[in-house]
């Protein structure tokens, strides 16, 4: 076997990462990125216009290009194959309060290992919070991410009762707020 081809068989195995858009708000699912292909990640990220990637997985990779790209990292970290803890959610909702409030057409990108776990369980909260049943907010990621969310985090997601944090007021979703 070559090692083109070899090099092509790694790339099946893993998604590519894949964008969700719900109400105006766009999340970027990705596997891990490492030191040597971080380059490459960059670009994958500035496609998607992403200022911000939160890490839910053990740091593994340097920052520094990231930050030099003007991309901030947020590690939220949590162990493989469980539901967040309600810390990390709501870091995760403050981040995307803040993120969306500043730049409305920017993205999101969340990744864990593989981007099938959870990084997806994260984006689901998300959609639900936006007023997405959890069955649908998992189907449609489960649509642009095969094997996304085990059955531990899908009986976390069925009992996980929104709690309007993602809403947005009076219809208006960038307009002036009265504090």
């Amino acid at each position: 076997m070559s090692s083109g081809s070899s090099n092509m068989r790694l790339k099946d195995l893993r998604p590519a990462p894949c964008e969700i858009e719900y109400k105006n708000m766009k999340f970027l699912i990705t596997d891990r990125p490492t030191d040597q292909n971080i380059s490459a990640y960059i670009l994958e990220l500035k496609k998607h216009n992403v200022l911000d990637v939160v890490r839910v997985c053990k740091p593994s990779y340097k920052t520094e290009e990231l930050n030099k790209e003007g991309i901030a990292v947020t590690d939220l970290e949590f162990d493989d194959g469980t539901p967040p803890p309600s810390r990390v959610v709501e870091q995760w909702f403050e981040i995307l309060k803040r993120r969306f409030r500043e730049t409305p057409e920017s993205c999101i990108a969340v990744h864990c290992i593989a981007g099938l776990g959870r990084a997806p369980v994260m984006v689901a909260l998300a959609l639900i919070e936006l007023g997405m049943k959890y069955e649908d907010a998992v189907d449609f990621i489960r649509q642009k991410r095969r094997g996304a969310i085990n059955a531990k985090q899908l009986a976390y997601l069925e009992k996980y009762r929104p709690k309007s944090r993602l809403k947005i007021k009076n219809g208006h979703k960038h307009g002036c707020s009265i504090q």
